[in-house]
């Protein structure tokens, strides 16, 4: 029995020495970030001649090879296949492939192949291979926040819906989103299709936060909206003759083209649909792939919003990657628009100028330097149509195309409001006499009042005069 075992070990030598071994791995590699370099290591074994080491980048989910690196030891070369600065490296039982600022494109599988010479023929070659997959991260690229379904009307009677929609662009794999509001964060409902159900039942189950014979809004004036006496400013032309009556000092009229008008304030009367302290809140979130292999982000914030909370509350919606080291943001402040700015030009409008009537802003707070979400901005003026005939114009500005002396003292207001609130404002438009136009319609008028006194026989005289002496 031993000289048995002893011819099965000879023989096993004898088949080791014939055939030989090789075995191929790759180390593995966690996700690298883009931009990083990549080194790839494939280290292998063998008893026999190395022949060739080629390294492949698998491409189209397998159905094609890219060659990337050759080494040949028959001739004892490197030969590279792809970019000339991506220089590569080969060591003994070890051939690495170097990949310097990777990208997405270089996101998928790998290949080694190696090949030894058969220690029995020369001609015959043992090859063996082995793969890895490398993943590329992609840090988002940007964040924004913004209002869906804006402009909107301002709707004190009737509770309504407010989503913010957060984009993230240029991640992978896909980001965690969330939403903060007053740095704190917000518990979220995870399913959006019972919003109506869920949301307008809590709305009713809800106690009324303020009461309505507790709103001082309602009985609160502006002390710029009242006159020297404590009464209301009229908006209309024969103010000055109701305060010279009432004793009131008669003012004359101001010279620049537009009246500075007190702002109008609205009363923020709320019914009982006003919801408590703790709103419910609906998040849903959707996600597509970009042409780059990057994915795009979509989550939105529902809720029923409360015009006297929200007001000037901080919402921010945030990012965690594991290719970023701390959370990207993006944040908007709601705030309800608060004294418009209005600028006439030309300044001293006259008969027939193009007039422009433009909202150069508001007087903002200190917590907040813009009104959000984007206001409607809706012109009208009092006591009839626009000059087009139109009874409300949208917009920023408002064109009044050669304006005739009719208007005159004309009053324009532009309302102002988004989901948490309204305002007014007002503007007097100042028309003076063209002195060109009225100059070129007193020399008609000449020439026809000379043509009357001097009658067609001197007319005809003096037409002749003018032939001989030309």
């Amino acid at each position: 029995m031993s000289m048995i075992a002893l011819s099965l070990l000879l023989c096993a030598d004898l088949m080791d020495l014939v055939i030989g071994y090789l075995t191929v791995t790759i180390e593995p590699l966690p996700p690298v970030v883009m931009g990083d370099t990549v080194t790839l290591k494939c280290n292998f074994r063998t008893d026999g001649n190395l022949r060739e080491i080629v390294w492949f980048r698998v491409m189209e989910g397998g159905t094609s090879k890219q060659k990337i690196f050759t080494y040949d030891a028959m001739y004892n070369t490197n030969f590279s296949h792809i970019e000339d600065f991506r220089r590569k490296e080969d060591l003994v039982y070890q051939s690495t492939v170097r990949l310097p600022e990777v990208q997405m494109e270089d996101d998928g599988p790998y290949e080694c192949h190696v090949g030894i010479y058969d220690r029995a023929s020369r001609e015959t070659v043992v090859l063996a291979s082995g793969s890895i997959t490398l993943n590329v991260m992609s840090p988002p690229k940007s964040i924004s926040v913004v209002a869906a379904n804006q402009p909107a009307r301002f709707n004190r009677y009737e509770a309504q819906n407010f989503t913010l929609l957060c984009t993230v662009t240029g991640g992978k794999p896909a980001p965690v989103v969330y939403f903060k509001r007053d740095g704190e964060l917000i518990e979220v409902q995870s399913s959006s299709e019972k919003l109506e159900s869920r949301g307008m039942l809590a709305a009713k189950n809800n106690q009324p936060l303020i009461s309505r014979e507790l709103d001082d809004t309602k009985i609160q004036k502006s002390l710029s909206f009242l006159g020297p006496y404590s009464e209301p400013v009229r908006l209309d032309k024969d103010r000055s003759q109701r305060s010279s009556t009432s004793g009131a000092p008669v003012q004359e009229e101001p010279s620049p083209t537009t009246e500075v008008i007190p702002e109008t304030v609205i009363s923020r009367e709320f019914p009982r649909w006003v919801l408590s302290t703790s709103p419910l809140y609906f998040f849903n979130q959707t996600q597509s792939e970009l042409h780059d292999g990057t994915l795009e982000i979509q989550a939105e914030l529902t809720w029923h919003l409360n015009p006297q909370l929200d007001n000037e509350a901080l919402f921010s919606c945030e990012v965690n990657h594991p290719a970023l080291s701390m959370p990207m943001k993006a944040e908007v402040t709601l705030s309800a628009p608060k004294g418009p700015k209005l600028s006439m030009t030309p300044n001293k409008a006259k008969v027939g100028d193009t007039v422009r009537i433009k909202l150069d802003g508001f007087q903002m707070g200190s917590k907040t330097n813009e009104v959000f979400p984007e206001p409607l901005f809706t012109w009208t003026r009092v006591g009839g149509p626009l000059l087009d005939g139109s009874e409300e114009r949208f917009g920023k500005v408002l064109v009044l195309e050669r304006v005739p002396a009719e208007l005159n003292g004309s009053m324009y207001r532009c309302t102002v409001q988004n989901p948490l609130g309204s305002t007014n404002t007002h503007t007097r438009l100042i028309v003076f006499e063209n002195p060109r136009i009225k100059k070129e319609t007193k020399h008609l008028n000449f020439g026809k009042s000379d043509g009357a006194i001097l009658g067609p026989s001197l007319m005809m005289s003096l037409l002749s005069l003018t032939l001989d002496l030309t």
